[in-house]
């Protein structure tokens, strides 16, 4: 998308040696997005992955059934391993097989196409306070390992919490939802919010289910990383959620906080290493298709109105870096620590 500016935004703009050529890509960015639809880029589509449909669950979930859930997702994991392997994609079968281990909780489960999951780190049915992980672009079953370890790198945070080691029965739960089809980052539908429409109704669902699940009264979190922080704005109205953080975020589709009608906690964070610090902050419509390009207000600036919080020098893969800023105010969201967050 051309030159970008050196500096972070939020910085003096007379350290910007490029002002004129920054305003430039602002206004240019809608006719480029245009184009990128228009002429779309060209490639050659990976072929179909064979996989079964997901298990069917006989009960609702709770409590007493997710042990059964559990069991009957990773029973689809293995069978879905065995056919990848047959169709000879060694690399989606070792990934099925990897999340069809005995030690992997499964809430749902499907490898068909570019797949989906959602994993279980903790105990749910005693959680006080669960973490949901919504992934940007890019992420799929082949690309599912580096998605577990942002996971489990927060899970393990939140289990050495000083405030959690000191609470008997403080118990946490963090869930890797990756329950929609994510858009490639060199693609036209990452400009867009058409997936997050798609996918916003299913995280709805799912954070319903959840509260079934969950003990009652315990506090749910979404940390929404880049594109899975346009789901969670789509999502956000009437989302049963007390805390959202969005991180790395190009924009939520709204203009403000307010504006995502929600009654949880909005926060934000970007560090100062994050490529998207330079993405335009605009929104546009395509010559009457429909169609809108690019996320609107940029969520850690004050115009949008989020309580930004401190992620120091994060790059856009680094929010869950063990031992960082972000990663320990992330824990300290999920814990309803909302006094001890740093604040950028």
């Amino acid at each position: 998308m051309g030159n970008t500016p050196t500096t972070h935004p939020h910085g003096n703009t007379h350290r910007n040696p490029h002002p004129f050529r920054r305003t430039l890509l602002r206004l240019l960015l809608p006719t480029l997005l245009t184009a990128a639809i228009v002429l779309p880029l060209a490639g050659a589509a990976r072929p179909t992955i064979p996989a079964p449909p997901p298990a069917p669950l006989t009960a609702p979930l709770t409590p007493a059934t997710l042990p059964s859930a559990y069991e009957a997702n990773r029973e689809n994991a293995t069978e879905a391993a065995r056919m990848a392997a047959a169709h000879g994609d060694t690399h989606r079968a070792e990934a099925d097989r990897a999340l069809a281990a005995p030690s992997r909780h499964l809430l749902a489960f499907d490898g068909r196409g570019s797949g989906q999951a959602a994993e279980v780190m903790g105990d749910l049915a005693h959680a006080r306070h669960i973490a949901v992980l919504v992934p940007g672009s890019d992420t799929t079953l082949d690309t599912y390992p580096r998605f577990h370890r942002a996971a489990a790198s927060l899970y393990t945070a939140l289990t050495h919490h000083p405030a959690e080691s000191r609470t008997p029965g403080n118990t946490v739960a963090v869930i890797a939802w990756l329950g929609y089809e994510t858009p490639a980052t060199v693609s036209t539908t990452v400009t867009t919010t058409t997936r997050a429409d798609e996918a916003a109704p299913r995280l709805r669902a799912f954070l319903r289910d959840l509260r079934t699940t969950a003990p009652a009264g315990a506090h749910l979190t979404l940390l929404c990383h880049s594109y899975g922080s346009v789901v969670c704005g789509r999502a956000a109205p009437g989302l049963a959620a007390d805390d959202i953080a969005l991180i790395g975020s190009p924009g939520t589709g709204a203009d403000s906080a307010t504006a995502l009608h929600t009654r949880a906690r909005v926060w934000a964070a970007r560090g100062t290493a994050d490529w998207v610090a330079h993405v335009p902050h605009v929104r546009a419509g395509l010559f009457g298709t429909g169609t809108t390009v690019g996320f609107g207000t940029d969520p850690v600036s004050a115009a949008f109105g989020a309580r930004v919080f401190d992620a120091a020098g994060a790059g856009h893969s680094d929010y869950f870096t063990p031992g960082s800023a972000s990663l320990a105010n992330l824990a300290r969201i999920t814990l309803g620590e909302t006094s001890e967050v740093t604040r950028a």
